[in-house]
């Protein structure tokens, strides 16, 4: 898995969303460009702010047996899968504004570096190392990105 922490791998992935319009279609999905701009930043705002509320313990315990492995593991996520509520964006957002959320927060996170996540609590599994943080970042951005054929 390509390290999100990176400085190389950060621009690759803010240039992949750079090329992106608001008229870019998506090759799966029901999702316009602006709405999964706002869905990746889910994850981010689950790590920077107090947004989202954090599931009770039965939950948690829950998401760590049966969700955490497809989420922080190598392999890709399926098109079509599962989307959890608080991920499911409904409403219609503007583009430049959800495109620049998602940069400054893939920007934020790689200057944090791989240390500043290293056994971090995170919202839904508990703490997570290094290499499990950078799994969910990344191949989350890349399924999405390659969604809409960037």
């Amino acid at each position: 898995m390509k390290d999100i922490f990176t400085e190389v791998i950060t621009n690759e992935v803010v240039h992949r969303i750079n090329t992106l319009t608001p008229k870019t279609q998506g090759n799966w999905g029901k999702m316009s460009v602006s709405q999964m701009l706002a869905h990746c930043c889910v994850t981010y705002e689950m790590v920077y702010t107090d947004k989202h509320q954090k599931p009770n313990g039965f939950v948690k315990l829950m998401l760590k047996l049966f969700v955490k492995n497809a989420v922080v593991s190598e392999k890709p996520f399926s098109k079509n899968g599962k989307t959890a509520p608080q991920f499911i964006i409904s409403d219609e957002r503007e583009f430049e504004t959800e495109k620049k959320r998602l940069i400054d927060f893939i920007v934020k996170t790689q200057e944090l570096g791989g240390n500043y996540f290293k056994d971090k609590e995170s919202h839904s599994f508990g703490k997570l190392t290094t290499v499990e943080w950078n799994n969910s970042f990344y191949k989350h951005l890349d399924h999405h990105l390659n969604q809409f054929g960037v």
